[in-house]
């Protein structure tokens, strides 16, 4: 398998199972309806686990840009595959999103909500202020970047990592700073599912609040940036 079709793979499984226990939990007559937030972390954790164990051979299973940004610039991944990983991942999340809405499209059209509809999707912060909201997903990636750093250490590669340790840091950042903005930590997670919100004939939806859009990608990619330097140039 190639690396770009297991990136595509393997995101696809992070968002059906990730967005799917969202959808589980806030759509109406779902039998998760109200499952809480507990649920929603823990199916998150447990989509990148599968995620990264299915893929992790063929592709290093970065499965996220910002993952991907943070191995070029420590020097642990070709810049040229760059953008042909990050292109897989949002590829991998809109079929991903597509397959979420096949699956639950009769809850969807029994939500009157459009916020709920949305949510679904991507992040909404949950008290809305671009300076606030920036800074969670800037520290949030920060945590989750340079938490894999030490769990793979300086010289074993993403592909190396075991995949339970990586779907336990994202439960943890999950619990203890994903309430503030839904906790995207991955460009790929939020575009590529916004973007599939956009296009899909969904009944009774909102807008796809591309204003907020830029947040949950500048602040993972900075925040991976910021994590991989610090690593490489102070913690090695």
């Amino acid at each position: 398998m190639s690396p770009y079709l297991a990136e595509i793979i393997g995101t696809a499984f992070l968002i059906v199972l990730g967005d799917g226990v969202v959808a589980s939990v806030i759509l109406n007559k779902s039998k998760g309806n109200q499952g809480g937030w507990i649920v929603i972390t823990l199916g998150w954790g447990m989509a990148v686990f599968v995620g990264v164990y299915a893929t992790a051979k063929y592709s290093g299973a970065h499965l996220n840009p910002a993952v991907t940004f943070s191995q070029a610039l420590q020097g642990k991944f070709p810049w040229e595959q760059v953008p042909g990983y990050i292109a897989a991942q949002v590829a991998g999340a809109m079929l991903g999103a597509l397959l979420v809405w096949f699956c639950y499209k009769q809850h969807f059209d029994a939500t009157t909500d459009a916020d709920t509809k949305l949510g679904v999707f991507c992040t909404i912060p949950a008290i809305r202020n671009s300076k606030y909201n920036f800074l969670t997903e800037f520290l949030a990636t920060l945590v989750f970047i340079l938490a894999l750093c030490f769990i793979t250490g300086p010289t074993v590669g993403l592909g190396a990592l075991d995949a339970l340790p990586a779907g336990l840091v994202v439960l943890a950042i999950g619990l203890s700073l994903g309430g503030p903005t839904g906790y995207a930590i991955n460009p790929a997670r939020d575009f590529g599912p916004r973007l599939m919100h956009f296009l899909l004939p969904i009944p009774g939806k909102r807008d796809s609040d591309w204003s907020y859009a830029w947040i949950p990608i500048l602040g993972p990619l900075t925040g991976a940036a910021a994590a991989a330097l610090l690593y490489k140039y102070c913690l090695q």
